[in-house]
């Protein structure tokens, strides 16, 4: 462990002290959102990233130790441990070296090297590694035998350049220089398989391609791997053929003799017929491994984007799953997302459909006193906004709301369970309504790899992907915290220290009991014991407690240090909460000890100002450009609204209105060059972009976010008409204010 301790701290760059604690917190069973938030004063206030990498790291050593272990113990038992062998294993510091080191003794099938030591020639392939300057025919001669399969001299060099080329295939040297070889001179090379030029067009890129192996980003690799996978293209990754015999020759070759010559022979067929396709395997391997960790750390950042965007917050909905033939769902939710209606209207059958349609909604928005209509922006979205729209309703928002994932839920067990009764075509209307309440407590609800977000999620590792995501998941749920009292099992689930069986016991506890009035109570939950609770309680709020601490995230460890400031100050904690003066006037150092820091202290004082306080943004309203409805209606050219969907590492899309994402390409993200696409857009954002391509045939959408300098100069004159409309009197105020609002409209 002090060696694991010693190597993390170097790799993360923090201190031993910092890996030693996190790791001892993390083996007694804390979570990284409770240790990154509630333990700062003994990690040195490490964020959830380190904690995470600190826990990540230590496992890959330990699996590499239990590795080494097992090869020692098999080199043992095999009776080939000696010293110098040992010592290269333990020093060994990857588990290629390690693997590298145990393949000539690892057991195999038969082979062509196996079979000519059976016939005794393994005498003949040491000689011939030694390379003396003697006649070759000569020696050769000593091991013809007729029994043993050795009737002449050819076959028997033959069998000895068999064992050499797998001495030099299983060579430890032999395989780091050609692996080395392949990782900086290698090459993808990507050809369409004859005949499948037509079917596998969305492979066009890649018909006839190369890219360095260095070079190739991640999206490409997993693009030509799932070309290659159905069938549309080949796949190779070589190096100079001639630098890997050059790099061996080198290695091997001690002279200029007839041996020398035999070895020679040997080295290129070890090349061709085993170190070649191992390494090109083991190359294959290593790159998608590093495109998956790529993809899946891009799929996270997008997830973690979405899941924490900003709440619309309660508020009385009229949500809208839309069809066209099938008509649209329709459902009323009060302020807690509780269905309180639904039904069907038709608005795009007929003009009867239609006048039935404007009556239903425009009674259920009087019925329900709706604040806001919910419109999913999957087919017939754009047609059913603006049927909506053109009722003219005042005073109710109508907002597009990306259903992705919708349907999954809809299908899911947990909508089955809340609503046994009810269509699949309902239950996503109602989810559809409540993700634009609040996104995060619907989208835990949904397999994260169904919310459409991520680069080839299916292509890459599960397990890795699962295990990133739920760490994700996690981190969003802890950092914004849930109220106890109407969270559902799938949100609590994701609390620190709970589970699906303790969420599950809690919401039981809470049907049969009525709502918690103070934190302490879930230590009467089944299952939730003292360490648990210490893990989840920071993370859970009541909302208006008696205690208001029970609504904000300080944990209930540091009730007795609020109430020590409260009475030193001659006041109550409502009072210190309602009061900036008096908690101005509190004095961090006089309350810290050996476990309580100035950290802890500063995070209490945040809470006090803002109990409870939620990290996410403010809820900004959003429309599309009107009149632009499907492909057909685009221009080159044009200046639109657009959501941003999904961000990629080669740039990222944009939902326009149009029933497809277009792409901005990298390039087309900004007027400066930037590496990474999340420098500049986040999921979810709201963004204004040009046309530049329309590929209806390929359905593709090419965008930019350069603006031209005529553009951004108008943009910048909103901001100075608003000064000057300020100054005005109220007559010519309305002027500006027309002005102001036509610039708005006009890149909106």
């Amino acid at each position: 462990m002090i060696s694991y301790i010693k190597k993390i701290a170097e790799e993360l760059t923090i201190s031993q002290k910092q890996v030693d604690t996190t790791l001892t917190l993390l083996d007694e069973g804390a979570t990284v959102p409770f240790i990154a938030r509630y333990r700062k004063e003994m990690t040195g206030s490490l964020d959830e990233v380190q904690v995470a990498a600190i826990r990540d790291r230590a496992e890959q050593l330990r699996e590499l130790d239990k590795r080494r272990q097992a090869i020692l113990k098999s080199l043992t038992e095999l009776n080939k441990l000696d010293p110098a062998l040992e010592k290269k294993i333990i020093e060994a510091r990857t588990l290629v070296e390690l693997e590298d080191l145990y393949l000539p003794y690892r057991p195999k099938r038969k082979t062509r090297a196996s079979m000519a030591r059976e016939k005794g020639l393994q005498p003949l392939a040491d000689w011939l590694l030694e390379q003396p300057n003697l006649d070759v025919s000569k020696e050769a001669l000593k091991f013809i035998d007729e029994e043993k399969g050795v009737p002449s001299e050819i076959e028997a060099l033959a069998g000895a350049r068999d064992i050499i080329a797998e001495h030099i295939n299983e060579h430890a040297d032999a395989r780091a220089r050609i692996r080395r070889l392949f990782l900086e001179k290698g090459e993808f090379i990507s050809k369409v398989i004859e005949g499948k030029e037509e079917a596998g067009s969305k492979y066009k890129d890649y018909f006839d391609w190369k890219e360095t192996v260095k070079a190739a980003p991640s999206h490409r690799i997993l693009a030509m791997r799932r070309g290659e996978k159905e069938l549309f293209l080949t796949l190779n990754v070589l190096p100079p053929e001639e630098d890997a015999l050059a790099s061996l020759e080198r290695l091997f070759l001690k002279n200029r003799s007839m041996a020398a010559d035999q070895v020679k022979l040997a080295l290129a067929d070890s090349y061709k017929r085993l170190l070649k396709p191992s390494m090109e395997t083991e190359i294959r391997l290593f790159t998608k491994k590093q495109a998956d960790e790529e993809a899946i750390k891009v799929f996270a950042e997008n997830a973690k984007q979405l899941l924490m965007s900003a709440p619309l917050g309660q508020k009385k909905i009229l949500a809208i799953d839309p069809g066209f033939r099938t008509g649209c769902k329709i459902v009323c939710l009060d302020e807690q997302g509780k269905l309180l209606y639904n039904n069907a209207i038709y608005p795009h059958t007929g003009a009867n459909g239609f006048t039935e349609s404007k009556k239903l909604v425009v009674k259920l928005i009087a019925d329900y006193t709706i604040d806001t209509i919910a419109i999913g922006n999957g087919t017939a979205g754009r047609e059913t906004e603006e049927f909506i729209k053109n009722l003219q309703i005042p005073n109710v928002s109508i907002i597009m709301v990306n259903e992705s994932g919708a349907s999954i839920y809809s299908a899911s067990e947990a909508a089955r369970e809340e609503f046994p009764d009810k269509d699949i075509t309902v239950r996503g209307a109602v989810s559809i309504g409540r993700r634009l309440m609040d996104p995060l407590a619907e989208l835990v609800k949904i397999d994260p790899k169904s919310i459409g977000v991520g680069q080839y999620q299916h292509d890459v590792d599960q397990s890795k992907l699962q295990s990133s995501l739920d760490d994700t998941v996690i981190s969003c749920v802890n950092a914004v915290g849930v109220e106890l009292n109407t969270a559902s099992k799938q949100i609590l689930a994701y609390i620190s220290g709970l589970g699906p069986q303790i969420a599950k016991n809690i919401v039981e506890y809470r049907e049969k009991n009525g709502a918690f009035k103070k934190r302490s109570e879930l230590k009467k939950i089944p299952r939730l014991g003292e360490k648990a609770y210490e893990q989840a309680a920071g993370f859970l709020r009541i909302h208006e407690a008696k205690n208001p601490l029970d609504s904000s995230a300080i944990h209930p460890e540091r009730y007795a240090l609020v109430e020590q400031m409260a009475t030193d100050l001659n006041c109550t904690i409502h009072d210190l909460i309602k009061e900036d003066k008096l908690r101005q006037q509190i004095r961090p150092e006089k309350y810290m000890n050996d476990s309580i820091g100035l950290p802890t202290i500063q995070d209490i004082l945040e809470q006090l100002a803002k109990p409870g306080r939620d990290p996410r943004q403010q809820f900004e309203a959003f429309s599309f450009t009107d009149g632009v409805n499907n492909m057909n209606d685009l221009r080159v050219g044009m200046v639109l609204s657009g959501i941003v969907t999904n961000i990629t590492s080669f740039g990222a899309f944009v939902d326009i209105g149009v029933h497809q994402d277009g792409l901005v390409h990298l390039s087309q993200l900004s007027n400066r060059f930037i590496k990474d696409p999340n420098e500049v857009v986040k999921v979810h954002e709201q963004v204004q972009v040009k046309v530049t391509e329309v590929d209806s045939a390929r359905k593709r959408i090419a965008l930019s976010m350069k603006m031209e300098d005529s553009v951004k100069k108008q943009e910048k004159r909103i901001p100075e008409v608003k000064k000057q409309s300020d100054k005005t009197s109220d007559k010519s105020k309305v002027g500006f204010q027309d002005q102001l609002n036509a610039l708005k409209n006009r890149f909106s």
